[in-house]
């Protein structure tokens, strides 16, 4: 018998954010916007700075509230969640920022960043730590880059730790916003590589959210794209698709600065 076909792990419908400030018209960063992500799929979201695409972002992580429209997480309606009901959502999301180096206290070893939600979950300090030097690995880092501080690591090491931080407590969604962005290409490659290993590892568990400018790395990566212009989703399908035949002026511009 064929088995039941999975509905989405995350879905938006209608997302609305007007940003506004006094005495000055106010501005729609995101203008209804619908999407789905299917379990083990990669998403990529394209487009210019001020497309939309961080305030997104930061309204399916909670970050900043939705002015209207819902988001569904495992088909629970998260949108308004606050306290311990929106701390449960972040086990199953987690996000790797643009600068890696921002996932973690200057001050703390990167150990202590990446074990943070371990202890938090009562693990203790012995198999915390045995299990941090697990993620590291898994990450192409030596178990003894947890004794250092961020700013004794390249940026992608802390990348790398970063995303171990993120894989901590098994999320089903990983959020990359721009997070290759600030690394030089062959880094980026390396990075890329290592998101492709943890897909094939944990297949439908693993979803990736691929917050990018940079159309040539989606058609790399990703299964499925999305195009923001101004807010809104102008254009999506399979990237070799929406390369090789866009429908949009906004997407035909991007492709041919690329080119």
């Amino acid at each position: 018998m064929q088995g039941e076909k999975k509905g989405p792990v995350l879905e938006v419908r209608d997302l609305t954010k007007i940003f506004s400030r006094r005495g000055q018209p106010s501005v729609t960063a995101v203008d209804r916007v619908s999407f789905s992500l299917m379990p083990g799929e990669c998403l990529g979201i394209i487009g210019e700075s001020g497309s939309g695409k961080s305030t997104l972002v930061n309204m399916i992580t909670r970050l900043i509230d939705t002015d209207s429209g819902q988001i569904f997480l495992k088909g629970r309606d998260i949108t308004r969640l606050r306290g311990r009901a929106l701390r449960s959502v972040y086990s199953e999301l987690q996000m790797v920022f643009q600068q890696p180096a921002d996932s973690f206290d200057p001050r703390r070893t990167l150990g202590h960043g990446i074990g943070e939600s371990l202890r938090n979950s009562g693990w203790s300090s012995a198999d915390a730590a045995e299990e941090i030097g697990k993620l590291l690995e898994r990450c192409g880092l030596a178990a003894a880059f947890a004794g250092r501080y961020p700013h004794e690591v390249s940026g992608g090491q802390c990348q790398r730790a970063a995303i171990a931080r993120a894989l901590a407590i098994r999320p089903s969604i990983l959020l990359c916003d721009e997070a290759t962005s600030a690394l030089d290409v062959t880094v980026q490659q390396e990075i890329l590589s290592l998101l492709q290993t943890l897909r094939r590892q944990q297949g439908e568990e693993f979803s990736i959210l691929f917050i990018c400018h940079d159309i040539a790395l989606v058609q790399q990566f990703c299964d499925r794209v999305l195009v923001m212009y101004q807010g809104r989703i102008v254009e999506e399908g399979i990237p070799d698709n929406v390369i090789q035949n866009p429908s949009h002026p906004y997407t035909k511009r991007l492709i041919d600065s690329i080119l």
